[in-house]
């Protein structure tokens, strides 16, 4: 009865590592799985963001960093008094001469057999650590989620800094924090003003004789307000227009025609009135 006892246990232990041995095996094929699954998107992420970056540094035109290591052209060293060179030895020994240069050359020995005296003056042989019997450094277990966690995070930096980019990508270099409207009216209003001191300067020479009149009124309904119309208007389409977003900037040429045909009649009449009150 004890054996049939003992058999039983034995049995039911065995079933019991069975079953936990399966359970094992489907809980590491799970997370291989999931990994894959983890890693896979990562992969499809890192290319989305690889294709982003390569797009924006088209866009202010940096050329992408060089694929793969580069060549090293670096001479190789040699022993002192021994001449340089740039490759690999003609005879595989790195060069050629010297005592231990080449172990069982004919007629050269590994080591010195000079006599005692001359054998405190013999170099000592480098050993490895691996030949020497000791044995090397192991290298530290890398755990996959660990560095699949470490990826995701430098991920999400990596996404932070690409949004805040696109941001700044999206503000013109002109008034970058004003809004379209804003900036093409003080642009507008810029040139006019420049417009209407032009035009004071060309009513101090019709006083004098130098300017006609009717240039001056030429100018004054025509030419300089055109002149400030398309000024701003190539302004805002050179400094106007963010980087990466909208091909073309507001312009808003209705504003600008208002702006730029009316300011320059309106100080003249201003003008006018000031000289006669002042008179």
């Amino acid at each position: 009865m004890s054996t049939f006892d003992e058999y039983a246990a034995l049995v039911r232990h065995l079933s019991v590592q069975q079953r936990a041995d399966e359970q094992g095996v489907a809980a590491e094929a799970d997370r291989r799985r999931d990994l894959g699954a983890a890693v896979d998107y990562l992969d499809r992420r890192l290319s989305a963001q690889g294709q982003r970056l390569d797009q924006l540094g088209r866009t202010i035109a940096v050329a992408p960093p060089p694929v793969g290591p580069q060549p090293s052209t670096a001479p190789v060293s040699g022993p002192p008094g021994a001449p340089v060179s740039s490759g690999p030895p003609a005879n595989g020994t790195g060069w050629d001469g010297g005592v231990a240069a080449a172990p069982g050359r004919p007629g050269v020995g590994a080591y010195s057999q000079g006599g005692v005296g001359e054998a405190e003056r013999t170099l000592p042989v480098a050993v490895s650590a691996t030949a020497a019997g000791v044995p090397g450094q192991r290298v530290g277990e890398v755990d996959p989620a660990t560095e699949l966690e470490m990826v995701r995070r430098w991920a999400d930096e990596a996404d932070r800094y690409a949004q805040q980019t696109e941001v700044l990508a999206q503000r013109p270099a002109l008034l970058p924090s004003w809004s379209p409207m804003a900036r093409a009216i003080a642009v507008y209003l810029g040139f006019a003003a420049v417009s209407v001191l032009i035009m004071l300067v060309m009513v101090l020479a019709s006083g004098i004789g130098v300017v006609g009149g009717w240039t001056l009124f030429s100018w004054m309904c025509a030419g300089l307000p055109a002149a400030s119309l398309i000024g701003g208007w190539l302004v805002l389409g050179r400094w106007g227009r963010p980087a990466v977003g909208a091909t073309t900037a507001p312009r808003y040429p209705v504003i600008g025609f208002l702006l730029c045909f009316l300011a320059v009649p309106l100080a003249y009449c201003g003008y006018l009135i000031l000289i006669r009150t002042l008179r």
